[in-house]
């Protein structure tokens, strides 16, 4: 039963991403004949401006998405989690924008940063909104982070929730006897108790929104000029439109590793984190 699977899988994963790594060490643009280069090619990245501008916006959009997500996520899983009316209907709406296809929601979204808030803007004498922030090179990447964490929180409320749901009620009960207030319940009951998903959490949503590309190709397209370009827009439009499958293969490789060593970092770290 897993012998397909695995077929597949290699095929289309494995087997396409060994190619990428074999000819990051050729000079291959994606047709014709090539050669061996050596590490040419990742020599070239570390000294390409382009390449690391996209670096510094990706993390900068990957910092703050993440910081953002799971500050709201946890707030909103929290009064989830409360004894409401309509908790079961909540839940699924909150639920809603994560099972939506993220480019058409980014091109609803580009709808309304174009039209409808500048609009608004216009009509109440608000002159913070009256102007597309999508065409403003320093504003922008706001615009990408707000759907990306409107998306996103979706699934990390869901995790959060999971969560909660193990926390023992009267541990609560308890804390209110001993007068404990909602902050002092939270930071020394709630929080230490779903540490493990809070780290589950951080990570997840550092690694997707470091692979950030849908919402900047419908947003931004990369623009203005370059200020929102990724690296993962970088390397298909490198690889795909400007014959350096080569030296974007290597860019990829590199993007991979980075991606990796983020992830194990803040598992040691919050895990240790856990452990106190």
């Amino acid at each position: 039963m897993v012998i397909p699977a695995f077929v597949l899988f290699f095929i289309f994963h494995t087997y396409p991403a060994l190619q990428g790594v074999f000819y990051s060490f050729t000079n291959f643009k994606g047709y014709g004949n090539w050669d061996f280069t050596g590490f040419t090619n990742y020599f070239k990245v570390f000294q390409d401006s382009r390449a690391l501008g996209a670096y510094g916006f990706t993390f900068q959009f990957a910092i703050v998405s993440t910081i953002l997500v799971n500050i709201i996520s946890v707030l909103i899983a929290m009064g989830l989690n409360a004894k409401i009316k309509f908790r079961k209907t909540l839940r699924a709406t909150y639920f809603l924008p994560f099972i939506l296809s993220v480019l058409i929601v980014s091109y609803i979204f580009q709808f309304i940063f174009t039209h409808m808030v500048p609009d608004l803007g216009q009509a109440l004498g608000i002159e913070a909104l009256s102007k597309n922030i999508l065409g403003d090179q320093d504003l922008a990447w706001i615009g990408i982070v707000i759907v990306a964490v409107w998306q996103s929180v979706a699934f990390n409320t869901l995790l959060y929730l999971a969560g909660l749901s193990t926390v023992d009620e009267q541990l609560y009960e308890a804390a209110d006897i001993d007068g404990a207030k909602a902050w002092s319940k939270f930071w020394r009951i709630t929080f230490p108790l779903i540490a493990p998903f809070f780290t589950i959490n951080m990570v997840v949503a550092m690694k997707n929104f470091l692979m950030a590309f849908d919402q900047i190709i419908a947003l931004t397209g990369g623009g203005p000029g370059r200020a929102t370009e990724s690296i993962s827009l970088l390397i298909y439009r490198g690889g795909f439109e400007a014959g350096q499958f080569a030296y974007q293969s290597a860019n990829a490789v590199i993007y991979f590793i980075v991606i990796v060593v983020i992830s194990v970092v803040q598992l040691r770290i919050l895990e240790r984190k856990e452990v106190k």
